[in-house]
């Protein structure tokens, strides 16, 4: 269910768009759509729904697809606030008993809609890593490149 929380938007359109690709493909629009408005339930959402259902019961919708109307409930519900928790959880993510890639793929998904996209927090995620495993990568980097930890240059975590 999705009552408008906006820490919860990203996680329902996500799930709407697996569900969507999986179980009504094929499934006419006004359908997809009125099963996603289904689980919009409680808070603001209740009012946006009954408007959404008005504009689709009167054949006035204004989405030509489910990615646009998906989008409109990020727009309508994020309205800002995805950056707002994403940065404070991002900061406060460590990589713990993860394994590295658990970690990487938690730490792009978090700096995902965080404000950090346009510069990538490699530090942050470098001093996040386990230690064991960040003291054996220093080692190997003074090993083979002869380059101490913070002249290491990476610019994406695509390449971990």
């Amino acid at each position: 269910m999705f009552d408008g929380t906006p820490s919860k938007v990203s996680g329902f359109v996500t799930t709407c768009k697996l569900y969507g690709k999986a179980k009504i493909k094929g499934v006419p629009m006004e359908e997809q759509i009125q099963w996603m408005l289904s689980y919009v339930q409680g808070g603001a959402a209740d009012v946006w729904k009954e408007n959404v259902l008005e504009e689709l019961e009167a054949g006035e919708l204004e989405f030509e697809t489910v990615g646009e109307f998906l989008a409109e409930i990020k727009r309508e519900f994020g309205k800002g606030e995805e950056e707002a928790v994403k940065a404070p959880e991002l900061r406060k993510l460590e990589q713990g008993g993860r394994t590295m890639m658990e970690f990487v793929q938690e730490f792009k998904r978090a700096a995902r809609g965080s404000g950090y996209e346009r510069r990538p927090p490699v530090k942050k995620f470098k001093r996040e890593m386990n230690g064991v495993i960040r003291r054996k990568l220093m080692d190997v980097i003074r090993r083979e490149c002869g380059q101490t930890w913070t002249r290491v240059r990476v610019r994406t975590l695509d390449n971990y």
